[in-house]
């Protein structure tokens, strides 16, 4: 099974070795038939603090490395 991979951009860095990303998608309503935009925020492992805030980063599913951080970032 291969592991999913997300882009987004950093709104985050405060925390130690994590960043929070805020990834957007959009897709078009089943019955109305517009576009619409949806957001969400996933907490992302970053072991060196090297990225900020407002950086593009993809980020890619990895085990499970706290409560809330599930997701590990690639650049």
């Amino acid at each position: 099974m291969t592991k999913k991979v997300l882009k987004g951009i950093i709104t985050s860095a405060k925390n130690d070795k994590t960043v929070v990303v805020e990834v957007t998608r959009k897709f078009k309503h089943p019955f109305y038939e517009k576009i619409i935009k949806r957001t969400k925020k996933y907490h992302a492992h970053d072991e060196s603090n090297k990225f900020k805030e407002g950086q593009e980063v993809s980020i890619i599913e990895c085990k499970p490395i706290s409560k809330k951080k599930t997701w590990q970032v690639m650049k």
